[in-house]
């Protein structure tokens, strides 16, 4: 039986700081990790935002530069195809790009099971044939049938994942969810099912959702972390949406304004005759952007307000 492959720690190669990032302070080189957050907390937004960073070569969020752009491998289970079309396409807006332009490979197949020998056989090829800088999965409970509770079921998972890297050199970001209501815990610990998660990361990312924006964690096993959580906003482009960093003084609206804010644009809705564009809602209310989609994101989670093609408009009443 031959012996495994070994090199004196002297011999080992370094890596020039140049190489260490993928997104500069966001993700390192050839990482694995985790991008967490509770439900509606924008994780997919982020998610693509990223790839069409390294896909493109622009600086995700307008700010992390990409050091090494190249290929993205994407497979978003929760999302219906021309959904993730749409957001791609309005964070090209934001960066003036094209989407013709990103070298972004989008997996259409309508299921994947990391639990199943064959389906990872499947990933695996595809890695090896594409080659990707990145690999995004979003989001991960939607990729197996095991107890994400149970270490020694996420454990091989995982693993798999993490050979994966290491094979083709890659990195690779899964979106997870954090336990609702777990707002009080550090942000690596809140995340959903077992620690393994937490612990298995080189970089994690956190977002979490307060009443004024969304606040977003960033967490490196062999680089500094940033000691302040930085806020993010949605911002508008026409009926197209794309994160950024929030500007300076934009979180301090108080809730009393928010809650305003919001009574007014029911009440704009309620007395259309027909959806409103969120241009048009801007006009009406006369807010920033950012603000307005920050209240649209909040009635439409609540339940007050639809959004479709035309705009957005009063949810139906329901009827027991």
């Amino acid at each position: 039986m031959s012996l495994l492959p070994y090199l004196p720690a002297a011999e080992l190669g370094s890596c020039p700081e140049e190489r260490r990032w993928l997104i500069e302070g966001l993700w390192a080189d050839q990482a694995v990790g985790v991008l967490g957050g509770e439900p509606k907390c924008c994780k997919s937004f982020l998610a693509l935002d990223m790839a069409v960073a390294v896909a493109g070569g622009s600086p995700c969020l307008r700010r992390y530069p990409v050091q090494r752009p190249g290929r993205v491998l994407l497979f978003a289970a929760e999302d219906a195809l021309h959904v993730v079309r749409q957001r791609i396409v309005g964070i090209c807006t934001v960066i003036g790009r094209r989407i013709e332009d990103l070298d972004l490979q989008v997996i259409t197949a309508p299921a994947l099971r990391l639990d199943l020998e064959a389906d990872r056989q499947r990933l695996d090829r595809t890695v090896a044939a594409l080659r990707p800088k990145m690999l995004v999965l979003d989001p991960f409970v939607r990729l197996h049938r095991i107890d994400e509770n149970a270490s020694g079921d996420v454990a091989p998972l995982l693993a798999f994942l993490r050979t994966l890297q290491r094979t083709y050199e890659l990195a690779v970001v899964i979106v997870h969810h954090a336990r609702k209501g777990a707002a009080t815990q550090r942000a690596g610990q809140a995340l959903r099912g077992s620690s393994e998660f937490h612990a298995w990361g080189d970089s994690n990312l956190y977002l979490r959702r307060t009443e004024e924006h969304i606040q977003l964690t960033i967490e490196h096993r062999a680089a500094p972390s940033p000691n302040e959580p930085i806020h993010l906003t949605l911002r508008a482009d026409g009926e197209r949406l794309a994160l950024q960093i929030a500007e300076a003084g934009a979180h301090a609206a108080t809730k009393v304004d928010v809650e305003t804010l919001e009574t007014k644009v029911t009440q704009i809705l309620a007395n259309a005759d027909r959806p409103l564009a969120i241009a048009q809602l801007r006009g009406l209310c006369k807010v920033r952007m950012a603000t307005l989609c920050s209240a649209m994101v909040k009635l439409t989670e609540q339940g007050h307000v639809v959004r479709s093609d035309a705009g957005y408009a009063i949810a139906p009443a329901t009827t027991h």
